[in-house]
């Protein structure tokens, strides 16, 4: 699978979700959980995060969190990194305590912030564990709707703007937002997702897609970027094969049908044409290329050195 693709930029919103190895529990105690809240202010204070919303779960935990200075890895690697060194000396044990990376949805935060707050806060009462979120300590709910006083480093006012009247609290607004999806069945924020990155409108996307793609396109970040950017046409692509294989035409035409097949989103037919053979003629080269590129590092570089002048040029 491959590995999802970070898209950092100052100002950038993002839901943030880590979750236990082997989904186990990641808080055992009140004083877990009250040393990983501590380690959530540390970061606002070191690293200049923005936490607007958090829910701690037993196995794991949903954040909505800012980055001005667009260090999202620093912050993560802050947070779960003196998390797991906490819960690892207190029980004495060794090893990972989170499932791989932690996943961050690049957020539209003004489309979407205000329903993803909800949905976090409403996460204990979908896994049964409470019937209402006001009675959950362990979220930023009891801070949203005035029954406790708010820690200095959680960040409402965004979200709680939304909700702002001149006869009316915002957070008794607020209550009323959340509160309306008691006990009712309704779809995921999350279900919008596109390519397991983004969470946004079209307009969205394409400003990522223009503005905020990596600028160092790492060959681990192909397939990431593969799926977020325009498809190259058949010429782009042989000419980004002409500029790079230049005295072996056999082996760059075989180059240019694999690449077309992996990135064109031509039917093989209109590959096949351009080469004047059948469509199996195309699907057999690209299987062979494929299996050449696994068992030669050369060739494989070679391949990579395209696809990264390939994908996503502007």
């Amino acid at each position: 699978m491959a590995r999802p693709l970070r898209i950092t930029y100052p100002g950038a919103f993002y839901h943030v979700t880590s979750r236990g190895n082997e989904r186990k529990n990641i808080f055992k105690s009140k004083k877990d959980r009250e040393q990983f809240l501590e380690y959530l202010a540390s970061a606002t204070l070191r690293y200049d995060a923005l936490i607007h919303v958090y829910c701690l779960m037993d196995n794991h935990y949903h954040l909505l969190l800012e980055t001005p200075s667009a260090n999202l890895s620093q912050i993560m690697r802050h947070i779960n990194g003196a998390y797991t060194t906490y819960f690892n000396i207190k029980r004495k044990r060794s090893g990972h305590l989170f499932q791989g990376r932690f996943k961050a949805i690049l957020v539209d935060k003004d489309s979407y912030a205000k329903e993803l707050s909800r949905y976090i806060h409403l996460n204990p009462v979908r896994a049964k564990i409470i019937d209402a979120p006001d009675k959950y300590d362990w979220s930023s709910y009891q801070y949203y709707i005035g029954l406790k006083k708010s820690p200095d480093w959680l960040k409402m006012d965004f979200i709680l703007g939304y909700f702002e009247s001149k006869n009316k609290k915002s957070t008794s607004e607020y209550k009323k937002f959340v509160r309306r999806l008691l006990k009712k069945e309704y779809e995921s924020p999350l279900a919008q997702v596109v390519w397991s990155a983004l969470l946004g409108d079209s307009t969205f996307i394409d400003f990522i897609r223009n503005n905020h793609l990596p600028g160092n396109r790492k060959s681990k970040d192909i397939p990431a970027l593969k799926s977020l950017c325009l498809k190259p046409g058949l010429d782009e692509i042989f000419d980004a094969v002409d500029n790079v294989i230049r005295q072996a035409p056999a082996l760059a035409r075989n180059v240019k049908m694999y690449l077309a097949q992996q990135y064109s989103g031509k039917p093989l037919k209109d590959i096949a044409k351009y080469f004047n053979i059948g469509d199996s003629g195309v699907s057999q080269a690209s299987r062979r290329m494929s299996m050449k590129i696994r068992d030669d590092r050369k060739l494989k570089k070679t391949i990579e050195q395209i696809e990264v002048n390939l994908i996503c040029q502007k």
